[in-house]
């Protein structure tokens, strides 16, 4: 199996695995304060040290959670819900129609709940014009919430522009970053954002681990209660051996981030040009995005018998954000930069790793051609 889908999930890496061992032998609760639990606490501390390093800001920022989806709900859920309790009103919203369905999600149950949500308008790439979001901003903006790098077009926002336009306003910007750390430059005490979320799964790291970052000053609620761990804000037993691995990974992706950069983009470039060949192929990604991802529509194929297909010949692939796989619907992002939901069926994403060689990629191509082939006959 030729692995090409770390968009949805990175493998983890040797160091973490071996990370996550040496920590999980731990027997200690690190909330405890005998030696076994001080131990466990050595490690979850020293995990999160690592990551706060490798993203620039202050450990003490740093929230561990479950991943991207806990912490885009607990910013979004929390947020409005504290501006809601001092104003006595619902507010206004604003964030886009191309996040990932754990912000989109959230932001429509609280449309349904009496809040305004402004969604804005992106180009053809899924980029969002700072101006728009000036003129969007209102005395009622409680949130600000748009995503850094999209996790099915690689399209990368001027995160920097857009949360100053916010922080004029006095309103709070959250985005989701979970798809650069390992391949983009991060840096959120640059961006001045208050809020962004994070997946260690996404740099080679465990699944079900993540961390949200919270400014200084900024203000979160817990949406959970029960007990004092992470400040109160986060309460339940943290996961040390899964801290501790995210923050290996995420050492070791950032030392190789440049020449990952690098080798992805040879590697998109590479399996762009092979697949040009295809009939009526179109490319989907903006050249200037985040090198992870390809795009490719392919009119006329029907998506699911491609995966199918690819998948006979050794080639896993996706259709979109593997969130929202089995649900038979078209990519909201694909639709929402101007797709029709037949051309957003017939898209495949193919996403690259460190580990992918240009071998692979040109397997991938020949077998796209095949699955192409087989799917229109």
């Amino acid at each position: 199996m030729i692995y090409l889908d770390y968009a949805a999930t990175h493998p983890m890496t040797p160091e973490a695995l071996a990370a996550y061992a040496a920590a999980a032998a731990l027997p200690g609760n690190p909330a405890s304060i005998h030696a076994a639990g001080q131990a466990a606490r050595e490690r979850l501390e020293e995990g999160r040290a690592r990551v706060a390093a490798a993203l620039g800001v202050d450990p003490r920022t740093l929230l561990a959670n479950s991943g991207g989806t806990e912490g885009d709900n607990h910013v979004l859920l929390g947020v409005t819900r504290a501006w809601q309790e001092v104003h006595e009103r619902p507010g206004h919203l604003i964030t886009t129609p191309t996040e990932h369905s754990a912000v989109l999600a959230p932001a429509r149950a609280l449309a349904a709940q009496g809040w305004a949500v402004t969604w804005l308008t992106p180009d053809a790439s899924g980029r969002y014009d700072p101006a728009e979001l000036a003129g969007a901003l209102r005395p009622d903006t409680a949130l600000v919430s748009i995503h850094y790098a999209n996790n099915e077009l690689g399209t990368v926002q001027d995160t920097s522009a857009l949360a100053a336009l916010a922080a004029q306003a006095g309103v709070p910007y959250h985005t989701d970053a979970v798809q650069a750390p390992g391949v983009l430059p991060v840096n959120l005490p640059a961006w001045g954002v208050s809020y962004a979320s994070f997946s260690a799964h996404k740099w080679g790291g465990p699944r079900g681990v993540g961390f949200l970052y919270v400014a200084r000053g900024a203000d979160l609620p817990p949406l959970t209660l029960g007990g004092g761990q992470e400040g109160g804000r986060r309460p339940g037993t943290q996961d040390t051996a899964g801290v501790y691995a995210a923050g290996v990974a995420l050492t070791h992706a950032e030392a190789a981030r440049e020449a990952t950069f690098a080798h992805l983009t040879a590697l998109r470039e590479r399996f762009v040009a092979a697949v040009q060949t295809i009939p009526g192929l179109r490319v989907n990604h903006a050249p200037e995005g985040s090198p992870k991802v390809a795009s490719v529509t392919l009119p006329g194929a029907d998506g699911e018998a491609l995966l199918m297909n690819l998948d006979m010949l050794g080639i896993a692939a996706s259709a979109g954000s593997a969130c929202s796989a089995g649900t038979m619907q078209p990519s909201h992002v694909l639709t929402a930069i101007g797709l029709s939901e037949a051309d957003a069926r017939a898209t495949l994403r193919f996403s690259f790793g460190a580990a992918t060689t240009p071998a692979e990629v040109d397997a991938a191509a020949q077998a796209l051609t095949q699955a192409a082939a087989w799917s229109r006959s």
